[in-house]
């Protein structure tokens, strides 16, 4: 049984910020530069802020946000498209609550709702068919966002609107898979990384045998880890104890949780009603087969066939939320944050996801 106290001691970790320093500066002084590692995952990225991690350690180990957030990538013209399914007649859409306060170009779901729309924040897709079954005369639509993490539970809502017949019910799927945006930035070039710390979450659900092409392909090492600030810096430590011994791997610091194959069983549910396809991503584009979306015999619960939505081109702002995203730049190095850009104000999704960059910088890093 795993002591999950530990993992948020004060002492230990202490000490493991001092052993990642010590390890950071041996790394300095062979290579003649800081170490730069990339957390995948947003929820990392609230953590380490949150934690003072990342201001600690910023002399030491540079640390960049990946594309982790849900949200955030998820391009414009999609949230346009959320947005205006709201404003369809006779229809009830549900989301998760970090989707109502995100800027579209010309409104938000939080303005649509005050104007009368009926638009619910639920905790799971699963509550949405209880919805559909409450109003069997309105059309209830799910928007499915996420990575891995919570793809299995949409096949999952999919089973259970097919298991009772529910002919009023649709999901519009906007989901990313973590592979091929990995092999994006890689081929890329734009950021140059030593390391990557692994999504604890969505590895759960795929396993370590995923991310084995990192260092087979590119020669880039990894380390899964969980949220805590010892499972953080333990990670940290190791990826760089890899740079130090010249070894390239994939190690698993979360084998309490993850396993070396992943949840089969939620694999198989999402091979059972999903199939990939191409997925446009904020600040990164087309990316080939990096979502998934509905099987053609389940078509008739697709938002996106179901519904006719036509959407203009986005306007543009100052924001660089897709930038940030990729790990281009850093919130601070956007012309709007903490100016036009605020959580009461915001003007990207960056701003706005529990699990956003530029969030986690205003909350926990930004000098006052």
């Amino acid at each position: 049984m795993v002591n999950m106290e530990l993992f948020s001691e004060p002492t230990l970790t202490r000490e493991l910020v001092e052993a990642v320093i010590d390890l950071a500066k041996k790394f300095k002084e062979e290579k003649g530069r800081v170490p730069v590692f990339m957390e995948v995952c947003g929820s990392h990225t609230m953590a380490l802020a949150k934690t003072g991690i990342k201001t600690r350690l910023k002399d030491d180990v540079h640390l960049i946000a990946g594309p982790g957030c849900p949200v955030c990538v998820t391009e414009q013209k999609s949230i346009d498209a959320m947005i205006q399914l709201a404003e369809e007649p006779n229809t009830i859409l549900c989301t998760f609550g970090d989707m109502m306060r995100v800027p579209g170009s010309a409104s938000s779901l939080m303005k649509a709702k005050t104007e009368g729309k009926d638009i619910r924040v639920i905790y799971s897709p699963l509550d949405s068919v209880k919805i559909a079954e409450e109003n069997p005369h309105k059309e209830v639509v799910f928007l499915g966002i996420g990575f891995e993490t919570t793809i299995p539970i949409l096949a999952l809502t999919v089973r259970e609107v097919e298991r009772k017949q529910l002919t009023n019910y649709s999901i519009w799927m906007t989901t990313k898979l973590v592979e091929p945006v990995l092999r994006t930035l890689l081929q890329s070039g734009d950021v140059k990384l030593d390391g990557f710390l692994l999504p604890g979450n969505v590895s759960v659900v795929v396993g370590k045998q995923t991310y084995h092409f990192l260092a087979d392909e590119y020669g880039v090492s990894g380390v899964i880890t969980g949220f805590e600030p010892v499972e953080l810096l333990s990670g940290l430590y190791k990826l760089l104890q890899l740079q130090l011994e010249n070894k390239i791997s994939i190690l698993n610091a979360y084998p309490y949780v993850v396993s070396d194959k992943g949840n089969e069983v939620a694999q198989q549910l999402v091979h059972t009603y999903l199939e990939t396809h191409d997925e446009v991503w904020r600040g990164i584009g087309t990316i080939p087969n990096s979502g998934l979306d509905l099987k053609e015999q389940y078509a008739k619960y697709d938002a996106k066939k179901k519904f006719s939505i036509s959407i203009k081109e986005p306007r543009k702002t100052k924001c660089r939320c897709g930038e940030i995203v990729r790990g281009a730049i850093t919130p601070e190095q956007c012309v709007l944050f903490n100016k036009g850009c605020t959580p009461t104000n915001p003007i990207g999704p960056c701003m706005v996801s529990t699990e956003g960059t530029c969030a986690a910088h205003y909350q926990f890093m930004r000098e006052v």
